[in-house]
């Protein structure tokens, strides 16, 4: 338990950086796998939604375009969220400033495993399913933690 709460404070060795950033790179890799494996699609790849919103756009197939629109707007949600999580436990000198936005990924990927097939299905304004949306915030938690880092 003391390693994981040294993993996830302000403070850490080269070591800590290397085991978190391993870590890091294996979740992100599994959000990726599962998106491609349930809607056989990257949902990490924010430049290709940005394209598909173009090209989409010019040839006037807007649900498309909301779907792209959706997309980018729960990765900057995941992003933002992590940014107002660390930025809190930075003001309240918690030692695990990380641990927040960490903590979240592993539920958010706990209840992806759990209901992702079953919110396949479930449409949102945005005209993709719930579970793109889910594992969109999730990669933008998992992008904006690495960066704050």
């Amino acid at each position: 338990m003391r390693r994981l709460r040294h993993l996830t404070g302000h403070h850490r060795t080269v070591t800590s950086n290397r085991v978190l950033g391993l870590l890091l790179a294996f979740n992100a890799g599994a959000v990726n796998a599962g998106g491609f494996l349930v809607v056989h699609q990257y949902t990490s790849h924010m430049t290709g939604f940005v394209s598909m919103l173009a090209d989409n756009l010019v040839l006037g197939q807007m649900p498309l375009v909301l779907g792209a629109l959706g997309v980018l707007w729960a990765f900057m949600s995941g992003a933002g969220t992590t940014a107002i999580l660390i930025n809190w436990a930075r003001q309240r000198k918690l030692h695990g400033s990380y641990a927040l936005p960490l903590l979240l990924m592993a539920v958010l990927m706990l209840l992806f495993g759990l209901v992702g097939a079953i919110t396949l299905r479930w449409p949102t304004p945005f005209a993709v399913p719930l579970t793109v949306l889910l594992l969109s915030f999730i990669m933008g938690l998992q992008n904006a933690t690495v960066t704050k880092m």
